[in-house]
Order: structure tokens, then C-alpha cells, then sequence
């Protein structure tokens, strides 16, 4: 009952909320990092983009842009800090080049079993918290940090069937560079560095065996399934986390309402994104079982507790590369403790 009345009273204070000090409407020109026609795009631009706009009298509206819309997908942090962009749902890992707690934060590898432990972490453990540290040194206090968290456990794409951390050894597997490929390596596969544009054709004509890619559903709609056939689903590595940041100067007109009324909208709509890619995630993988084309494989506990445990190892010597990244990484630990993920 209590839950009930604060959500009822939180939902009733958005839909009379205004911008502080601003009484025309505000457009936030946000860059993704999906590309224009993926169903993560459209679940923002056709769904929940226009929502804000109804929690707030039309005082705050968001403009969802494809990647590479406005600046590289690499470039916009540096967009939003200058104000050519108002903020960013970009990947963070795009950024470890700057520093290697990027990557810690971003993704690590192998490391949860389902995304709602990646947002706890990122949203209520600690991860958040060190985003922000991250975009105070980097950005010299320009940027806010509203959230950050993944909204899908990628699937595994393979042409050939691999069952066991020990299958593992010599698969040719595209791979970004950094965190990821050094997980790959230490289970015994070769990793290749190839942009994703390049992955379904790669796949096709031999020159890798597996990929990292993405969701069941963005896979799927890719036509990854036409060439790999042995999809490990639910995946064994990534689960890539996705900011949503904001210009501090555009943050602070927005006003103490204006803030809150982002915030919600921000985390409802994630919510919306991880639950409604499960339900899609598993209905792609009901049908593929019930075809004979291709084959789900899907890995023991017992075996993706030794990928973790492969997987630990790169984590630390990652993480002496930066003191934030050791941080990070800390955090991340303590967390995992705390809910049985590590001992």
C-alpha cells in the first residue's frame, strides 16, 4: 500500500511538473548508440521518446538520435560537455581508451547472470557514483551523470556449436579490443578485431567462427541466424551498459522538477527496454528450438562459473591500469559478493 501511494503521488507530481525558470518547452537532443531501424532505437524514438513529453505538460521533450547522427559514437562525451549535444545513451565502454575504468564500468566480461544485477549495481552499488568521478576528470564537472545499465544479456553468435569453456580453444571470435578480447584469450580463443558493419559478412565467408554481437532480438532482426547457427542464448559474456548523461549547464536549468521528471522517465523507460527484449529474447528463442535449422545452446552453471572464474584474472590486471578502474572493480567485487556471484 505504501509502494502504491508514493508511486501515485510520484506519477501525480509529473504530470503537472514544469522546467525551473524556463516556461517554453525543452527539447533534449540526445545521440544512442543503436543505429537508426534497430528495435532498440525504435522502442525509444516510436515508444518511450514521446512519453516525457506527456509526464510533463509538454515542457520537456527528448529527441532519441541514431548513432552517429551528430559526432562519432567515440566523440560524444566531448559533444555533450561543449553543449553540442545535450546528453548521450551511449555505450560506455566506448570510452576505455580515455581511461581503463571506462571499460570496467561498461562491461565486465563475464562477470553477472542477468541484467537486473548489472543495474543494481550501476543505479544503487556504486557504479554510478564512479561514472560520475569519471566524467568530473575527464569533462572538468561539465557532464551529470543520470544513470547507466544494460537493457539485454547478449547472445553468443557462432557458425559452430560451442558447449564448454573448453570449446572455446582456437575459435576465431570478433571481439572488441581491451577487457573483452583478453577474456577470450585466456579461454583459449583467437579474438579479431572487426567493426560490427563488417560481422555478418565475416561470418559468412569463414574469417571468424563466432562473434560478440548483441541482443537475441538485434541479432535476430540483423540476420545473424541465416549464417550462425549455434547461438548461445542466454549469452556468457556481455551485457553491455548503456549511460544516459546529461550537459551539467542544461542539468541545473532543468530545475529540481524538471531533473526528477527526467530521472523517472529515464529509468522506466530502461525498464520497459530490458523486460520487453526478455519476452522477445525468449519467443526467438522458443521458435528456433521448436525449427530444426538451428540449435540454442545454452551453457551449464557450472561452466559459466569457469568462464568466470577465466574471466576474474583479466579483471584485476585490467584494473591496475588506473586507480579509478581499481575502483571500480572494487565496487564491483563487493557487490558480487554480496549476491553470491563470487565468493
Amino acid at each position: 500500500m505504501y509502494k502504491k501511494t508514493l508511486t501515485a503521488l510520484a506519477l501525480g507530481a509529473l504530470m503537472t511538473v514544469g522546467v525551473a525558470n524556463d516556461t517554453s518547452a525543452k527539447t533534449l537532443k540526445l545521440q544512442a548508440s543503436s543505429k537508426a531501424g534497430d528495435w532498440a532505437h525504435r522502442f525509444m524514438t516510436d515508444n518511450w521518446g514521446p512519453k516525457l513529453g506527456a509526464m510533463t505538460g509538454g515542457k520537456l521533450k527528448v529527441d532519441v538520435l541514431p548513432t552517429k547522427a551528430v559526432v562519432p559514437h567515440r566523440e560524444t562525451i566531448d559533444a555533450v560537455a561543449n553543449g553540442i549535444l545535450d546528453g548521450d545513451l551511449n555505450a560506455v565502454s566506448y570510452f576505455s581508451g580515455r581511461d581503463p575504468a571506462f571499460a570496467v564500468i561498461g562491461d565486465l566480461i563475464a562477470g553477472y547472470d542477468t541484467v537486473d544485477q548489472v543495474r543494481t549495481f550501476c543505479m544503487h552499488a556504486g557504479g554510478k557514483e564512479i561514472l560520475q568521478k569519471l566524467y568530473d576528470k575527464y569533462t572538468k564537472g561539465k557532464v551529470h551523470v543520470v544513470g547507466c545499465g544494460p537493457y539485454a544479456k547478449e547472445a553468443f553468435v557462432s557458425t559452430i556449436p560451442i558447449k564448454t569453456v573448453a570449446d572455446m580453444k582456437g575459435v576465431k571470435v570478433r571481439s572488441p579490443e581491451g577487457l573483452a578480447a583478453e577474456v577470450f584469450k585466456r579461454a583459449g580463443a583467437a579474438p579479431v578485431s572487426l567493426p560490427f558493419s563488417e560481422v555478418y559478412t565475416a561470418l559468412e565467408k569463414g574469417v571468424i567462427d563466432a562473434a560478440d554481437a548483441s541482443a537475441h532480438v538485434n541479432n535476430n532482426a540483423s540476420g545473424m541466424y541465416k549464417v550462425a547457427k549455434f547461438p548461445i542464448y542466454p549469452g556468457i559474456h556481455s551485457m553491455a551498459v548503456l549511460q544516459f548523461i546529461v550537459n551539467k549547464k542544461v542539468w541545473n536549468k532543468l530545475g529540481k522538477e524538471g531533473q526528477t521528471a527526467l530521472e523517472v522517465w529515464y529509468a522506466s523507460s530502461y525498464d520497459a527496454m530490458r523486460r520487453e527484449a526478455d519476452l522477445q529474447d525468449r519467443a526467438i528463442a522458443a521458435n528456433q528450438r521448436a525449427g530444426k535449422d538451428i540449435t540454442v545452446i545454452d551453457w551449464s552453471t557450472a561452466e559459466r562459473a569457469k568462464f568466470r572464474e577465466i574471466a576474474v584474472g583479466a579483471w584485476h590486471d585490467f584494473a591496475k591500469k588506473s586507480p579509478l578502474a581499481k575502483e571500480a572493480l572494487d565496487a564491483h567485487l563487493k557487490y558480487m559478493r554480496n549476491v553470491g556471484l563470487l565468493k
